[in-house]
């Protein structure tokens, strides 16, 4: 997203999710600033905690969607989207688990008609040996790139995320609903 003056676009739109811990504050030019929702794994509460002020304060407006493992958030089998995930869970025992992003997704479909997704690379994109190397967050620098990320990810034995099994799957939907994919713009088919 460094670098793709998106930020307007971005906060014209209706709707504005955002994942985990990413920051708005400093990034407006190419993340914008607006959080409708931002989604968040159990996993990620204690990063947000680091920074009260900036999540809980001066977002205060933003809805936080917070999701983990059963046996830790202690709800019921209630919820449509949960119910999914359940299904999803059990027809993936790879040893991995589901992304923010796989959660964000299915929450996106359920609350807009149209959705806008950008900052995320295509299932496609590391197998581009021309591909730029981008950061896996934007806003963490020197750390793991994209491709490195998934790539570990793919081949962890247990605890993983299969991200671009993730992507194949969000291609799929992209197909039958109003998904689209930009900055870098996903292929067709």
């Amino acid at each position: 997203m460094l670098g793709s003056h998106s930020g307007k676009e971005i906060d014209e739109k209706e709707c504005v999710l955002r994942m985990n811990q990413a920051p708005t504050q400093g990034y407006e030019e190419d993340v914008g600033g607006r959080s409708t929702f931002r989604v968040v794994s159990h996993t990620s509460i204690p990063l947000l905690l680091r920074n009260q002020s900036y999540f809980f304060k001066q977002s205060r407006d933003t809805i936080y969607v917070i999701w983990g493992p059963t046996r830790l958030m202690n709800r019921e089998k209630i919820g449509l989207v949960y119910r999914t995930l359940l299904k999803v869970k059990e027809m993936m025992k790879s040893g991995s688990f589901l992304s923010t992003g796989w959660f964000t997704m299915v929450l996106a479909m359920e609350l807009c008609e149209q959705i806008f997704v950008f900052g995320m690379v295509s299932e496609s994109y590391c197998r581009n040996q021309s591909q730029p190397a981008v950061p896996y967050h934007y806003f963490e620098k020197g750390r793991l790139d994209e491709c490195k990320m998934y790539l570990a990810h793919e081949r962890a034995p247990r605890g993983g995320h299969r991200f671009i099994t993730e992507k194949a799957v969000f291609s799929r939907w992209a197909k039958k609903r109003n998904i689209v994919f930009t900055h870098p713009s996903w292929p067709d088919g």
